[in-house]
């Protein structure tokens, strides 16, 4: 599967957590980050990412580009819902394009986990 892998600075530690918890699922998979979060999982979880623009320079833009052609399968973004983003209306696109898309668009820790979990229980192919 291609995974998107996207969190809000606040949400970046717990999504580097998340990453060492699943990180022999997430590594049976292809990943593809924003700038930082990114950057931050390959250097601290080692997991080869694919690293796209930050999210504030277009990289959920990015993301729901690919995502609408059938290059994204799931998306894991860690949001930060008590801080505002300047770069709001991208985030709701990317969101939409998940509901238009019928892609897997985890949130939070606990939606993420409950995603990681079936695909770590999941034969692979």
């Amino acid at each position: 599967m291609n995974i998107a892998l996207i969190a809000h600075d606040h949400r970046k530690d717990a999504m580097v957590a998340l990453a060492h918890e699943f990180k022999a699922t997430l590594a049976r998979h292809t990943l593809m980050g924003t700038g930082t979060t990114g950057g931050r999982l390959r250097q601290e979880c080692g997991l080869e990412v694919e690293l796209l623009l930050s999210g504030p320079l277009g990289g959920d833009l990015q993301i729901g580009a690919r995502l609408a052609v059938g290059e994204v399968d799931a998306v894991i973004f860690l949001r930060d819902p008590m801080t505002p983003q300047p770069h709001e209306p991208d985030i709701n696109a990317l969101v939409r394009a998940c509901d238009v898309h019928d892609v897997p668009c985890a949130t939070n820790g606990s939606s993420a986990r409950i995603l990681l979990a079936h695909l770590a229980a999941a034969r692979p192919a």
